[in-house]
């Protein structure tokens, strides 16, 4: 199995850049679950694990020695960018050359998520980072687009835009560390089944009840979606290729007290 730590940046206190209404933790944790989902359910040698599932502080060294105990084969920060640029770039570790195997399997996820990201290309950069100095993996860092420049938002509120950077990153992991496909694909080809246990207008109340699940013994994590303008917060609590399986979550929250219901993705 190929260990993959994904790790959406910021979290908690810290809450990252702000611009348009949005916040960098929130939208890295809407496209770090979207990662692990497609590599959990799709890939048949992929291992996932997260610094984070939820609003939880997490410092950089925590991170970092995560991954390395966890022993994980590549490490993916996912960010926001701010400060009046347009676009997208990544980063390898400064003391890596371009020959590097770190930097060629940067060149293939980059290309892959350049690909659907809809914003323009800002390069592939090299930074002295925290979680790129101090993992013991092949490591690199994405910074998906401006959160202080108007239309970059605007595609950061669209959960069409937050799956389209997740398959751009999944696509360029499978290409360069030799993911595999799962052989036999889903019951009903692509389709996933999720459980979702409240949808929210605002973030504390979505943050809620996810410690209310958690303390249940239910992990969740929340996908930020806009529908007619508005940004919801939908707290997910299992996605599943067996319909069955979902429904046997569902029944199992409503025995534990929680509303809940079924979308297809």
């Amino acid at each position: 199995m190929v260990k993959i730590y994904i790790d959406p940046g910021h979290g908690g206190t810290d809450s990252g850049a702000l611009g348009n209404g949005l916040k960098e933790k929130d939208v890295t944790l809407a496209i770090a679950t979207r990662v692990r989902n497609m590599l959990v359910n799709e890939y048949s040698n992929a291992t996932v694990r997260m610094s984070r599932t939820g609003d939880q502080t997490v410092s950089l060294t925590q991170r970092t020695t995560d991954a390395n105990a966890w022993g994980a084969a590549f490490y993916m920060s996912i960010h926001i960018n701010a400060g009046g640029g347009n676009g997208y770039e990544d980063y390898i570790h400064s003391n890596l050359s371009d020959s590097s195997t770190t930097a060629q399997v940067r060149n293939t996820i980059h290309a892959e998520i350049s690909k659907l990201i809809e914003m323009p290309n800002r390069g592939k950069k090299k930074a002295d980072f925290h979680v790129l100095r101090e993992t013991n993996m092949q490591a690199m860092l994405t910074e998906n687009g401006f959160i202080d420049f108007a239309s970059n938002a605007a595609k950061m509120k669209s959960s069409d835009w937050l799956d389209k950077v997740a398959r751009g990153h999944v696509n360029g992991l499978e290409k360069a560390i030799g993911l595999k496909k799962n052989s036999t694909p889903p019951p009903s080809g692509s389709t996933l089944y999720r459980v979702v246990t409240g949808s929210f207008s605002t973030r504390n109340n979505a943050d809620q009840r996810v410690a209310e699940l958690k303390a249940k013994g239910f992990d969740s994590f929340i996908d930020i979606f806009t529908q007619s303008g508005v940004t919801y917060y939908r707290v997910i609590t299992g996605s599943f290729k067996d319909k069955a399986n979902a429904d046997e979550q569902v029944n199992d929250l409503k025995k534990a007290g929680f509303d809940a219901f079924i979308i297809v993705v």
